[in-house]
């Protein structure tokens, strides 16, 4: 058997394309850093306050993290005292209370309609809720189950308008 060994110039070629091989991996690496460093930098900040014995509560924090959020867990004991300093209307509560940028997150609410809300910034709105825990909203996903629900905002005054269908 003959070992065919490369000439000077294929040598200088391979080479050649090793290094042009490692520029770009370099470069992938590189841009894939960079904007992970931004995502993480443009994340929005987002304290959710839950009852510590509610699960579908962290699922509704880990879809969160998955559309650009970064949720702070914060169990608390009296979580509907919590809802009444904040003015969330009784008729409206789920499960869990977030706090972003002044604004209330009562319940599932998906996370379209939270940066909707944070886009319009109306001045009126104390915020946003989804009531109860409609199957199909997100961290209550059950199949391809899903009801059909709204997303009400909700004033100081306790009044009410749709701000979604859904």
């Amino acid at each position: 058997m003959k070992v065919k060994i490369p000439s000077f110039q294929q040598s200088k070629r391979y080479l050649k394309l090793f290094a042009v091989w490692l520029v770009a991996i370099g470069a992938v690496i590189l841009l894939t850093t960079s904007a992970s460093a931004e995502a993480a930098e443009n994340a929005l900040e987002i304290a959710v306050y839950r009852d510590p014995s509610c699960g579908c509560c962290g699922a509704w924090i880990e879809y969160l993290t998955t559309q650009g959020f970064q949720p702070k867990n914060i169990p608390i004991s009296d979580i509907e005292a919590f809802k009444q300093e904040h003015g969330v209307p009784n008729d409206l509560g789920s499960c869990h209370t977030a706090v972003l940028d002044g604004y209330v997150i009562e319940g599932h609410v998906p996370a379209a309609e939270i940066k909707r809300l944070l886009a319009e910034r109306p001045d009126d709105v104390v915020g946003i809720t989804v009531p109860g825990m409609p199957t199909g909203t997100p961290g209550m996903e059950s199949g391809n189950v899903r009801d059909p629900y709204n997303v009400f905002s909700f004033d100081q005054q306790g009044n009410t308008k749709i701000f979604s269908r859904h």
